[in-house]
């Protein structure tokens, strides 16, 4: 997962969902992704399992304007939001669940 530096934050208003006290993975879907099911698995079963993780997943197709403003290219796209919104990682495609956990550690 790349490290943005933009210091761009996310927020509920931006998600349309409350993110989580101590991070938040944010998954950019399309309707008609394949790997976006198994991404929602993934992001699903690891935000499970650390308390204070939200998973939260936006339609791309429905929130052109933030897709846009964050430079979203593809789906799945995953953004690793630290407590306060920031966005520490993002990376495109179906990731592996090792990289959601080390990502999610990294800003924990």
């Amino acid at each position: 997962m790349r490290v943005r530096g933009d210091g761009a934050r996310l927020g509920a208003a931006e998600l349309g969902a409350r993110p989580g006290e101590r991070a938040t993975l944010v998954q950019f879907s399309s309707a008609f992704c394949r790997p976006c099911a198994a991404t929602r698995r993934i992001l699903a079963d690891v935000a499970s399992m650390v308390d204070g993780v939200a998973h939260v997943e936006v339609d791309a197709e429905s929130n052109l304007g933030l897709v846009r403003a964050l430079g979203i290219e593809k789906t799945p796209t995953v953004l690793v939001l630290d407590a306060t919104g920031r966005i520490a990682r993002q990376a495109a495609g179906l990731p592996r669940k090792a990289d959601v956990i080390a990502a999610l550690g990294a800003v924990l």
